[in-house]
């Protein structure tokens, strides 16, 4: 009998070759297999959101001087008692040209350099002037001066390598001459489609057609996760259209991720094609829900994911999954935003003896909603979602006022 476009492929599937692991031993299979994108030099105003690549040290004494922290008078703290006579002003960004000595204040503005022989700055709110001399009329008992080096020393480490850069974390590079910065290059993602009954959103569907909403849906995870999304368009149910498009994705891309093609159907080929291409399939099958049918492999500095075609199977084993792999590679620490919840009513699974994601709802009180929940296809329950909570294997039920950690989405 002539399988057609099946070939031998339907006797040797790679996917039904591969045993059903647990969760916990897909994520640590991911992450040990994970290296890092290249370093690479990024003007600092381009650089929200990178990952330093080298640690940064300081190139100088942070603050150089001793510097006023108010507008006001620097003086001795000896003198506060008597009547001073002022010397001078002194602006942000100019050097004192005289020293206190006793009798004496210099008039000083924020950020300014105290000079020599003050040992305290008096807040103008604190003093009032008489006949030509400058009073103290309160004493806070602080100096008000952030003392030279306080911040840091020349030479001193004041960001390490692998931190995720920020707005405060770009201010302290700028301060210390940081520019450009060394960060690791954001990998670029490759996203393909597989299925015949797909169809791009603008196109209308006809009979047995459906949109492609995944593959737009994992180019705007891969952003958010500070990586370089490419779309390759739809693969159509063939091994041969599968290979040119995997082919194009190899050559650009640092990671490939197929939508749909990884479970066990006649037309599903995305594993046997990656390990035709001498890609090694670490697993193809995880012990969870949703999401069972998914596929991981490396071939040298190249990865592949394999995730089911269901919408949110798509969406959450990306963001449990493949989103921690991204933020490995790209030589940061996965630390997800995670607040514990209560939740608001019992919760049964059908079946406990897998991990199960569901989409919740975290109030403003603590307290977790669990949405109705129609399955893998439901995208829709995570338009109103805003965490997703984890039932590990071998929990069936979860009491209403039980703690639950919630990962934000």
């Amino acid at each position: 009998m002539d399988n057609g476009p099946l070939g031998d492929l339907a006797e040797n599937r790679t996917l039904q070759g591969k045993h059903m692991i647990s969760f916990d031993e897909a994520f640590r299979i991911v992450l040990e297999n994970t290296g890092q994108t290249a370093a690479e030099d990024i003007a600092l105003g381009d650089c929200l959101g990178r990952v330093l690549a080298a640690d940064v040290a300081s190139d100088m004494d942070m603050p150089p001087h001793d510097l006023s922290a108010m507008d006001g008078f620097a003086c001795r703290q000896a003198d506060l008692d008597a009547g001073l006579t002022e010397i001078e002003t002194i602006p942000a960004g100019y050097m004192p040209q005289k020293a206190v000595a006793g009798g004496r204040c210099s008039r000083i503005m924020t950020g300014a350099v105290v000079p020599k022989g003050a040992d305290i700055v008096v807040m103008f709110e604190h003093t009032e002037a008489r006949d030509g001399l400058v009073y103290v009329v309160k004493k806070s008992g602080r100096t008000n001066i952030r003392r030279k080096a306080e911040d840091a020393r020349a030479g001193d480490m004041v960001l390490a390598a692998g931190t995720v850069l920020r707005p405060v974390e770009i201010a302290v590079l700028a301060s210390v001459g940081c520019d450009p910065a060394t960060v690791y290059a954001m990998p670029r993602v490759g996203v393909v489609a597989t299925g015949d009954e797909l169809i791009e959103p603008r196109q209308k569907p006809t009979a047995a057609k459906i949109r492609n909403s995944n593959s737009y849906q994992l180019c705007a995870q891969i952003q958010r996760a500070g990586c370089i999304p490419k779309y390759f368009g739809i693969a159509k149910d063939t091994p041969e259209a599968i290979d040119v498009i995997l082919a194009a994705a190899i050559e650009q891309c640092d990671v490939v991720i197929f939508s749909g093609g990884v479970s066990v159907g006649d037309y599903d080929f995305v594993p046997q094609i990656l390990s035709d291409n001498g890609i090694d399939i670490k697993f193809a099958k995880v012990k969870i829900k949703p999401g069972r049918p998914t596929v991981f492999g490396t071939k040298g500095n190249k990865y592949f994911f394999g995730l089911p075609g269901n919408p949110v199977s798509t969406f959450v084993l990306f963001e449990v999954l493949v989103r921690p792999f991204l933020v490995k590679l790209m030589g940061a620490d996965y630390r997800p935003a995670r607040i514990r919840g209560r939740l608001a009513k019992d919760v049964i699974k059908r079946k406990a003896d897998r991990s199960e994601f569901r989409p919740v709802k975290l109030e403003a009180d603590g307290a977790v909603n669990f949405f109705a929940y129609h399955g893998s296809a439901h995208i829709h329950a995570y338009t109103h979602a805003n965490g997703i909570v984890q039932i590990p294997a071998g929990v069936g039920k979860l009491n209403a006022g039980s703690d639950v950690e919630v990962t934000l989405i």
